[in-house]
């Protein structure tokens, strides 16, 4: 079984390079495909020696698994052989839900955070017990002798419905993918069908009025900032540093925890995974220990010092996200300009979300807006990143990478780069220019 050869066609996605990641740790031999265009996922693939090929019919041999990215159809060429020479093809929600089954497995859903909460849990866990885990910054690790199984289960197409973990975390449920989803009512109804697969427990922001409908057939804890919460954080203290607060359970004072992290949502994800340690009967001090060392995940609030410029890259690209990232600056950063530099992604949302869009972005102090990036799923339309930020107050100046001069008017500020698309490519040209400028500032 060891010498089973797994091929991931489309191994740079964010989750099939976890999973590769993770059956490489458990000995398999594993390769993949994808299109040649560098990504920010393949770095560790690399480091750990999985070969990244072109896509090519001749990459599929006998005896293969075939393990099949979930934005791939069966006429893709690699799928198409595999099926021809009737190699076993897999999806990949279906093999993550084999890999994980015979552990403790706990899963983190929702609209927003999911990633961020995963990463949380996953260094937490992983401080105290082992643990595997796949966050979707394509980070992925694996222990045939964990206790614990850490994932990130996502709502698009409905995807995390082929898993029915121990536990389940739903960070908030909100309107995004509506190039799929049909209204709020079809994605509480996409997690209300996950919830009823969950065995042991679910967790769920207790302030989140669309995951307050949710019913399941195992006990449901709330967590948050209400007194009405099951999981509760009193006498907040948010500082430069981070944040530290009691936490209650069942209103019980189990002790005060720190995390080094901003903004109240990431209160939010690390009451979660104390909520999850505490019903695993795990100790308090040592959960309180890991997540005072938590760096982080990728592409989240990720920052770096250009000049006398602060720079921001973040993933980004809904509202209620927009929102998190500047109250994170903010604390941060409270006497800096806050410069927001944002790229929206996919026509369909940016128009079903128009309105949400210029009140998040109105918090930062000026916005800045890149041309929309759209998906290969969809039309263009005729809307354009002008359109939202005519709605702006602040207003909304379109860039372009020709021209990035009018980010240079700032000095001593906060520049938040945010977006799912390509917006990193407009963060390196501003770096570039600025270490043009000051080259011995750096």
């Amino acid at each position: 079984m060891e010498n089973k050869i797994y091929h991931f066609v489309g191994i740079k996605g964010t989750g099939m390079s976890a999973l590769a990641l993770i059956m490489k740790d458990f000995g398999y031999e594993v390769q993949g495909s994808d299109i040649d265009k560098y990504t920010f996922t393949q770095r560790e693939l690399e480091k750990v020696g999985i070969k990244i090929l072109p896509f090519d019919a001749d990459n599929i041999k006998p005896g293969m698994t075939v393990v099949a990215g979930n934005a791939f159809k069966d006429d893709n060429v690699e799928i198409k052989s595999a099926l021809d020479q009737k190699v076993e093809v897999i999806k990949y929600p279906e093999l993550l839900a084999q890999v994980m089954s015979d552990y403790t497995s706990i899963g983190v859903a929702g609209s927003h955070g999911k990633t961020s909460t995963t990463g949380l849990l996953a260094h937490t866990l992983s401080g105290i017990a082992k643990t595997s885990y796949l966050i979707g910054d394509g980070t992925g690790k694996g222990d045939k002798d964990a206790k614990f199984f850490v994932f990130e289960a996502d709502e698009y197409r409905r995807h995390f419905l082929a898993y029915s973990p121990d536990y389940l975390v739903i960070t908030n449920i909100d309107y995004d993918h509506p190039d799929y989803y049909s209204g709020i009512d079809d994605v509480i109804d996409a997690f209300e069908s996950e919830a009823r697969k969950v065995k042991k427990g679910i967790f769920i922001w207790g302030e989140d009025k669309h995951a307050g409908k949710i019913s399941a057939d195992v006990p449901i804890y709330s967590y948050g900032l209400d007194d009405s919460d099951y999981i509760q954080a009193k006498n907040i203290k948010r500082t430069v540093k981070g944040s530290s607060f009691d936490v209650y359970i069942d209103n019980e004072n189990i002790g005060n925890f720190e995390v080094p992290l901003f903004g109240e949502h990431n209160i939010l994800n690390s009451l979660a995974v104390i909520g999850i340690g505490h019903m695993e009967k795990l100790d308090h001090d040592p959960i309180n220990k890991e997540l005072q060392t938590f760096g982080g995940v990728k592409r989240r609030f990720s920052e770096k010092n250009v000049a006398d410029m602060v720079i921001i890259d973040d993933y980004a690209h809904h509202p209620q996200e927009i929102k998190a990232t500047i109250d994170a600056a903010r604390q941060k950063y409270p006497d800096r300009e806050v410069v927001a530099i944002f790229q929206p992604h996919t026509y369909t949302r940016t128009l079903a979300l128009m309105d949400d869009f210029a009140e998040a972005l109105d918090l930062a102090d000026e916005v800045f807006l890149t041309d929309i990036f759209g998906s290969i799923r969809e039309k263009q339309g005729d809307i354009t990143s002008k359109d939202l930020g005519d709605k702006i107050n602040k207003g909304g100046r379109v860039l372009t990478l020709e021209d990035m001069s009018p980010l240079l008017d700032f000095h001593n500020a906060v520049m938040i780069f945010m977006g799912a698309g390509d917006v990193q490519k407009y963060e390196l040209a501003y770096e570039q220019i600025l270490s043009t400028l000051n080259p011995n500032q750096q």
